[in-house]
């Protein structure tokens, strides 16, 4: 069975600080001696911690509920409820409220079997200040990790049951979520801007299910997947001997989308003469397969992605400005991770969770190294970089390479670089989760052969080292 990933409060919290830099720890010091409780009380404040003091567990027991915040600490021996009853009451409240039992020598046994009950820790009388302070800050540290994994979780969920699948609570992410409900409904083209693996296709799609044509297809279409050579079939369709090979009619994918929604990606990687055919469409909702001359009405929108500024003058004689301009009537731009860090903690916490049912294993516990790395890295990859590494945690096959040194300095590379590093990494990922198959290993990438082999050379990848022999091992 796998566990609850219990890390992303270890990544709020900088393994390199102490928690009371970050927060004021929350303490209900519970005991019936007067002089004793003043004192401990003084010694806590001093340290910086918010203290509650309470001469009976009575008086306690309504500020102790499932979000409490903090640390309890009680004497066992107490008249009316003692030590022991709050301890069992406050199981019932919250398993996972720490409890710390201060005891006589006489109680050190019954104090020992609480801890096997779920007791956090017990102080021996005489105790002093800095015993207390140790236990009183490591408790809190526990405490607040299980409250900020329970509400990663709560995000999670949230998102899982939301119309709009988006991980991210910052403002930019929220802004994406209400523009996307706002324009669902409305026959509207779309361009949806981002870099690399921000989660384009995830707009498009959460478009066409928030949308009357969520009955119909999405059709995705990479263009820059798709050789020049083919694309225009590909798109517009042909008829039986429209051109040498074409055997028997084919529909077109823009075809096919009708009555729902055409995805572009990479739509910058249009070839020129196929740009022009595609403007015509959209601005007649009409087409015309190869080797035919009937025309076809069209009911469809068009979400088209692109990494590029598609409005800059410099990207001009690649891509046409009439078709820019024509796909610009909705612009949506998805922000890198880099512009959106406070997400970063809850998007890894859902990639790990996703992982461990994946492989179903276990999500290991994390080292501070990991917590900074997934802070500090740059993630030029964005999303899909972070859920890949959240996949190498769950496996356990971080190596030491760039991509997955937590040492590594990203910043004293350039984009480029840090960029041939990440595909490297996703085509050896790719090539070990398939044992070195070509083909498995082609439809996870979505690239054509010869790209595949093309990178292969450039990375300097020797594919043998992935191929499992007859006997389940590694040439």
């Amino acid at each position: 069975m796998t566990r609850a990933p219990e890390f992303s409060a270890s990544v709020a919290v900088s393994a390199n600080h102490s928690l009371r830099d970050t927060f004021h720890p929350h303490v209900v010091f519970i005991d019936d001696d007067d002089e004793l409780r003043r004192a401990n009380v003084q010694t806590l404040k001093l340290q910086g911690f918010t203290v509650d003091a309470h001469a009976t567990a009575r008086s306690a027991l309504p500020t102790l509920h499932r979000d409490f915040d903090g640390v309890v600490v009680s004497d066992i021996r107490m008249p009316d409820i003692d030590g022991l009853q709050l301890f069992h009451r406050l199981r019932d409240v919250d398993p996972e409220i720490p409890v710390i039992l201060i005891t006589g020598h006489g109680d050190i046994a019954t104090a020992v079997q609480c801890m096997h009950d779920g007791a956090y820790d017990f102080l021996a009388k005489p105790y002093s200040a800095d015993r207390l302070i140790t236990a009183i800050t490591h408790a809190a540290e526990k405490r607040h990790l299980v409250l900020e994994n329970r509400r990663l979780r709560e995000a999670a969920f949230a998102v899982e049951a939301d119309e709009v699948p988006f991980i991210g609570t910052t403002p930019a992410m929220q802004r994406i979520k209400q523009t996307l409900r706002h324009i669902a409904d409305a026959d509207v083209d779309v361009l949806v801007e981002g870099e690399t693996g921000t989660g384009k296709e995830v707009v498009a799609t959460a478009l066409h299910r928030l949308s009357r044509r969520r009955h119909r297809a999405l059709v995705a279409i990479n263009c820059g997947a798709l050789p020049e050579s083919v694309i225009e079939s590909e798109l517009f369709g042909h008829e039986a001997g429209a051109f040498t090979g074409a055997q028997k009619k084919r529909i077109g994918r823009i075809e096919h989308a009708s009555g729902g929604t055409l995805f572009l990606d990479e739509i910058e990687s249009m070839p020129l003469a196929v740009q022009v055919k595609l403007l015509r469409v959209l601005e007649s909702r009409q087409i015309t397969p190869l080797g035919s001359n009937e025309v076809r009405n069209l009911d469809l929108r068009v979400v088209a992605a692109t990494k590029e500024d598609l409005g800059s003058p410099a990207i001009r004689a690649k891509f046409r400005e009439d078709l820019f301009y024509r796909l610009n009537v909705v612009t949506i731009r998805i922000p890198p991770l880099r512009e959106r860090r406070d997400d970063i903690p809850l998007l890894f916490a859902h990639y790990l969770g996703h992982a461990s049912r994946r492989f179903h294993r276990d999500i290991p516990e994390l080292p501070a190294s990991v917590n900074q790395h997934v802070l500090t890295h740059d993630w030029p990859g964005n999303v899909r970089e972070l859920a890949h590494y959240a996949e190498r945690v769950v496996l356990g096959v971080l190596n030491t390479s760039a991509s997955d040194s937590p040492t590594a300095d990203s910043n004293s590379q350039s984009l480029p670089e840090r960029m041939e590093q990440f595909e490297a990494q996703l085509i050896r990922d790719a090539l070990q989760a398939h044992h070195g198959d070509i083909k498995a290993t082609l439809e996870s990438l979505g690239i054509p052969r010869k790209t595949f082999y093309d990178k292969l050379q450039r990375h300097g990848i020797d594919r043998q080292q992935y191929t499992r022999t007859a006997n389940g091992t590694t040439p």
